[in-house]
Formats: C-alpha cells, sequence, structure tokens
C-alpha cells in the first residue's frame, strides 16, 4: 500500500512550496480526545509505505510516526478535550481544530483535508473524500493522530484498567458499555453529549 502525491505535485508545479495534509482521530469514541494532525514535508516529497493508518499495523504505525517527526518539514498535533467537544459539537470541534493547524504553520501555501471543509482557512483549501489513502501529506497526518491518540488511551487504561481502554479505545463496544455500566462514568473523560454517555448521566440524576 502506499499512497500518491498527485496533489502535492500539482501545487508544487504550480509554484507553492509547503502543503500541509490534516486529518484527525478520533471522532466516533464515547471516550477520550480527539486528536488533530497536520503534516507538511518538503517539495517532491514520496514514500512507499506512509497509507492511511487505519489499513496499517499497529508496529507499523509506529515506525512511521517516528519517520514522519524526522521527514517532515514542520508539524502539528492538537488535542481536543472531551469538554470542547460537547460544547461545539464533533464536527465543528474537528473543523475549528483544523483550521487553528492550519493557521500555525509558517509560510504555508495550500491545506489538503480528509474530506472536511476549511470555508474560514485563508489558504487554499481541498478537502479529499479518502484524502489518507490519496495525499501522503494526509495519510502522514493519519497516522501521527491515530498513535498520539492510541497512546492517550493506553496511557488511561493503566489508571482505570477496568474499562479496557487500551483495547477498544474508548469506542463504544460492548465490553466498554458494559465497564461503563459497571464502573460509572469517568467525569472529564467521557463525551456526555454521546448517546451512550448521556444515557448514562440521565440515570445518575434519575437515581
Amino acid at each position: 500500500m502506499k499512497c500518491e502525491n498527485e496533489y502535492e505535485i500539482a501545487w508544487w508545479n504550480e509554484g507553492k512550496e509547503k502543503i500541509i495534509g490534516i486529518d484527525e482521530a478520533g471522532r466516533g469514541p464515547i471516550a477520550g480526545p480527539l486528536v488533530v494532525a497536520a503534516v507538511a514535508f518538503p517539495k517532491g516529497f514520496s514514500h512507499d509505505e506512509i497509507y492511511d493508518s487505519k489499513k496499517l499495523s499497529e508496529k507499523k504505525r509506529n515506525q512511521l510516526f517516528d519517520e514522519i517527526i524526522e521527514l517532515a518539514s514542520e508539524y502539528h498535533i492538537k488535542i481536543v478535550s472531551p469538554e470542547i467537544i460537547d460544547e461545539q459539537n464533533i464536527y465543528r470541534a474537528t473543523q475549528n481544530a483544523m483550521l487553528e493547524l492550519s493557521n500555525s504553520f509558517e509560510n504555508a501555501d495550500a491545506v489538503l483535508t480528509d474530506a472536511m471543509p476549511l470555508p474560514d482557512a485563508i489558504l487554499d483549501v481541498v478537502p479529499l473524500v479518502k484524502g489518507d489513502q490519496k495525499s501522503v501529506s494526509i495519510a502522514a497526518a493519519s497516522i501521527l493522530a491515530k498513535v498520539t491518540r492510541d497512546r492517550i488511551m493506553v496511557e488511561y487504561d493503566k489508571k482505570y484498567p477496568q474499562y479496557g481502554f487500551a483495547k477498544h479505545k474508548g469506542y463504544p463496544t460492548k465490553a466498554h458499555i458494559e465497564a461503563m455500566e459497571t464502573y460509572g462514568v469517568i467525569d472529564g473523560f467521557y463525551r456526555k453529549s454521546y448517546k451512550p454517555v448521556a444515557k448514562m448521566y440521565q440515570m445518575k440524576l434519575d437515581l
């Protein structure tokens, strides 16, 4: 598996130098943060192994994480708390984080996102459906975001082993819902606006 860099090449050929790829991890889970990452590579960059993070093994993602950080001309990672997600909603929280990251780069020329429009961006933006399989910059961002988020969830698993965060990463699996029903909701870590969590809070209020 390999991501092409045809979108980057098209812009490089137009004279644009720094192209930012942006992606996220963690829109679907009911617990833990959203993580958004943005990566820019040197002009002409290509890589035979960087691809959609969901299609790679954990070992390969961790290896590529280190390579991306070393090879990128610039990168940024933003962690968005459950409180912000509840306040803004997950779509808006993702969009706002991507917009903030796009403005964090020095002398950037254009942005590629994984299907997320950024209407308020000051740079040219192209949202690509399945962008993490079409753009090496977006794919690299997807790896940084997923590895960062997975590591956060593993740390929470050490603190709260009864919930199984290292295994399900906060997604609403059957085992996770059962653990939540048994041990309760961790304040500040669960997303109150998500239905399974809202239901648990309502049950607490009804008692």
